[in-house]
């Protein structure tokens, strides 16, 4: 097991930079990866928000889908960085191998978190530079720069979410088991079609998933959230942030005992 011991602080920050640099070099080099987090939500938006609703494309409706796919996008790296990943190299013992290096084991999860963060940013912007020249999505710089602050640390639980997932599934398994939790929470929670489009059942279920609350957050930017206030959408991304964070607790000290 890592080892405490009393390290220049200077030296421990570098040794997170590198841990993090790496990291992200290694996922900008595996191109299911790299190509398919940018692509996809990039595609999805310019088909579904830009090409087949060019007749409608008017009023609120592109600020809109610029912000339900921004959220689809950003959330994405960080379910699979370590729903995915995580599981794979514990499968694999590089977990393992980690824990036992002198470096803290907490770096190995923030270059992740750096990872994933990145990831979130180049799909933000991408999307950002496609729906003002393409979508005619106005904003003040302000909104432009609240908004990527929000998608940014509102994919932070979904990385808690991702890695309990992580610390849990089998290799074999994850890939699926996140795609299968990612794309019906993307469609339930109004990324891809507003909820007001659905059975009142379904608009009920959005308030279960996480997705939604980030998404009337980023929405509530340009006043075309429901109109609920915003500090119930904080909370309740709190609360699924701890309670997800004690599960990969719990999961990770399991499966360091075994």
């Amino acid at each position: 097991m890592n080892t405490l011991v009393s390290v220049p602080i200077a030296r421990l920050a570098n040794i997170y930079w590198l841990e993090s640099r790496t990291e992200l070099i290694k996922n900008l080099r595996i191109p299911a990866f790299a190509i398919s987090s940018i692509a996809f939500p990039v595609m999805f938006y310019v088909f579904f928000g830009l090409i087949f609703n060019r007749d409608g494309m008017s009023g609120d409706m592109p600020a809109y889908m610029l912000a339900t796919y921004s959220v689809f996008g950003v959330i994405g790296p960080a379910l699979f960085s370590f729903g995915v990943g995580v599981s794979v190299e514990r499968d694999q013992g590089w977990l393992a191998l980690k824990q036992c290096s002198p470096m803290p084991i907490s770096a190995y999860f923030v270059a992740r978190v750096f990872s994933a963060l990145v990831f979130g940013l180049a799909i933000a912007l991408i999307l950002f530079a496609l729906g003002y020249i393409f979508g005619n999505v106005s904003m003040s710089p302000g909104q432009w720069t609240l908004t990527l602050v929000i998608l940014l640390l509102g994919s932070l639980p979904f990385s808690a979410i991702g890695l309990w997932l992580g610390l849990s599934l089998k290799a074999q398994v994850a890939p699926a088991v996140v795609n299968l939790i990612y794309l019906p929470m993307a469609f339930l929670s109004g990324l891809w079609l507003p909820i007001q489009y659905f059975p009142e059942i379904l608009q009920k279920a959005a308030w279960l998933m996480p997705a939604f609350h980030l998404s009337q957050l980023v929405l509530s930017v340009q006043g075309l959230s429901l109109g609920f206030n915003s500090i119930l959408h904080i909370l309740i991304i709190l609360v699924t942030s701890a309670v997800f964070l004690g599960l990969a607790f719990r999961a990770f000290i399991r499966q360091s005992i075994n």
